[in-house]
């Protein structure tokens, strides 16, 4: 525990340096947004293709990795489906709560698997986000287009996912591995620099983007969903890993995956397509907070039983 817990505090402590400065007005409302752009747009998709050049892909089992998500998000909604069946919310808060059962933070996730299982963590974590981010994105369109019935617009869901800048960006670097290119000096030293900036300041804009005040009004269905995501999910997973992973190395890396809190991003989808907005937010919040406390147990414990 005391090795997890030591790994994991510069990524909570960045967070909660982010959230702290933010509410202090430093340095000023106008910056948290340009910066999220240029974290999500160019210094994340540069550290991708950095890491995925150097690291060694060819060692992951990506059918298995592959078999593991996609088995851990649809028995994960089939799951969220017939709860709602049983104990029905209003379609647009199920809508967030779906989004806070099932999608993942990959900037908090790629920066624990660092520091917790190095390199080749960082390539298993990467096969995981280029399975996992197309998948989710048409699981809540469809979500949406269900619960909102609203057009959510399935070709425009399938152009974004195809200008994904972190799909691209592991397409990218997975090809100049394997392909033996590799990463010319002159780009790679640059990338090199660039990926020392984006985890920072990614973990910086998670801890800034923080709404306590969501999250005092919130009610139970904050408690539903982290619970679901942050306790539930770990269970499916681990089951899943015993069934079909035989790395223990590579099982840990998805453990780690599936306790990771909900992603930011809902939000904004939650806004444009019809969702509860103010509890999505206050799901981002108090999951975010929880998972300092959750993961390093799910970490530390589950571990034991593959």
């Amino acid at each position: 525990m005391s090795e997890i817990l030591t790994a994991l505090w510069p990524v909570f402590a960045l967070l909660c340096i982010g959230h702290i400065v933010r509410r202090m007005g430093f340095p000023g409302d106008g910056f948290w947004e340009p910066a999220e752009k240029l974290i999500y747009f160019l210094l994340f998709p540069m550290l991708l293709v950095y890491k995925l050049s150097l690291a060694d892909v060819g060692s992951v089992p990506v059918p298995e990795v592959a078999l593991a998500v996609v088995l851990l998000l649809f028995s994960g909604t089939l799951l969220m489906l017939g709860i709602q069946r049983l104990k029905p919310l209003e379609n647009s808060s199920f809508t967030s709560v779906y989004q806070g059962g099932i999608r993942f933070n990959t900037y908090v996730g790629l920066a624990a698997s660092a520091a917790l299982f190095g390199d080749e963590g960082v390539a298993v974590a990467a096969v995981i986000i280029a399975v996992m981010v197309p998948l989710l994105n048409l699981l809540c369109v469809l979500i949406f287009s269900l619960y909102t019935r609203r057009d959510a617009g399935y070709l425009s869901a399938v152009r974004a996912i195809i200008k994904n800048p972190l799909i691209i960006a592991c397409c990218i670097g997975i090809f100049l591995n394997l392909s033996g290119i590799g990463l010319p000096w002159v780009v790679a030293s640059v990338a090199g620099l660039a990926s020392g900036i984006a985890l920072p300041l990614a973990l910086l804009a998670v801890g800034a983007g923080l709404n306590l005040t969501a999250l005092r009004k919130a009610g139970g269905a904050v408690i539903y969903s982290s619970f679901v995501k942050l306790m539930i999910f770990p269970a499916l997973m681990l089951l899943i890993c015993i069934l079909f992973i035989d790395s223990p190395e590579v099982a840990q890396v998805l453990l780690l995956f599936s306790a990771l809190p909900t992603a930011p991003s809902a939000y904004v989808l939650a806004r444009q397509l019809g969702g509860d907005a103010t509890l999505m937010s206050a799901i981002i919040t108090g999951q975010t907070l929880l998972s300092m406390l959750l993961m390093p147990v799910v970490l530390s414990i589950f571990p034991y039983f593959l």
